[in-house]
């Protein structure tokens, strides 16, 4: 049975990806961070997928998950890791504290670098291949969310390196660039977005405020009429899975429409774009 690692196995699209893989006969190890999500998880799975508590900003953390599944699996090693794990933080880049910029760094780019090199060994002996799950975010700036929006890019261009290194070390590199999903996010953006908010000085709610409530309504409402996290699963199994695996896979509502606009339009042309979507107007 081929063993798969995957972060941020809790909710949406590592969820949904975790339970795919465990549909498909793979040996899973789920990542979580909480007793409750793993025990959920493992009730709506079979008894081949095993949640690991694993923080990706803890060297700790990912080096006793990175034992106890080497243990678990032995000579036959990994087929695949799923770097998942991610959070978001909107805030005007004017009033972004820098310690706050560094945790995104470290959750959605540091994070993925650190698990992938705990495991690397793993991938080496089993033949593996890694699935780094960025964002649509990593290929378009997004207003109020530059922490979430360079550590994608980055994501993206540390996915093409590790490409073109690991392709000597007989281990495969794809991305999956999610477009608008539907996880239950509405709650926890809104709760984020009214933190920061009030967190801003008076000056700042006055410039800001609107604008930050206006693209959270905007991201919310675009996620909640977007695709099923299972979407994406499949994007991920395919990577898993196939003789020919893609280098990146556009997945979900809009996906495939953004990376074309980015493309063919001008910078000026596409911001106009970006703004209507995020709820700001026109520029």
């Amino acid at each position: 049975m081929k063993a798969v690692v995957i972060t941020g196995a809790s909710t949406g699209i590592g969820r949904a990806s975790a339970l795919a893989l465990d549909r498909n006969g793979f040996r899973v190890f789920a990542g979580v961070r909480k007793k409750d999500d793993g025990e959920a998880l493992r009730a709506s799975a079979s008894e081949n997928l095993t949640p690991v508590f694993l923080d990706v900003t803890e060297e700790s953390s990912i080096g006793a998950a990175a034992k106890l599944v080497a243990d678990a699996v032995g000579d036959a090693g990994l087929a695949g890791l799923v770097n998942n794990a991610g959070t978001t933080l909107p805030c005007p880049v004017e009033y972004l504290a820098l310690d706050a910029f560094r945790r995104q760094l470290e959750v959605n780019l540091v994070g993925p670098l650190a698990v992938t090199k705990a495991f690397l060994p793993l991938l080496v002996r089993g033949g593996g291949r890694v699935v780094n799950v960025t964002s649509g975010a990593g290929k378009a700036g997004v207003p109020l969310m530059a922490p979430y929006v360079a550590a994608k890019h980055g994501l993206e261009g540390l996915s093409d390196v590790l490409r073109l290194e690991f392709g000597q070390l007989g281990v495969g590199v794809s991305v999956i660039d999610p477009g608008f999903v539907a996880p239950d996010m509405r709650g926890k953006l809104e709760r984020d977005t009214g933190d920061v908010i009030r967190a801003l000085p008076q000056e700042g709610r006055a410039r800001y405020g609107g604008q930050l409530a206006a693209t959270a309504e905007a991201i919310s409402t675009h996620a909640a009429q977007g695709s099923k996290p299972d979407v994406v699963a499949d994007a991920v199994l395919h990577a898993l899975t196939s003789k020919k695996p893609r280098t990146r896979y556009p997945a979900g509502a809009g996906a495939k429409r953004m990376l074309l606009l980015r493309r063919v339009l001008s910078d000026r042309q596409f911001d106009r774009i970006i703004h209507r979507m995020s709820g700001l107007g026109d520029v």
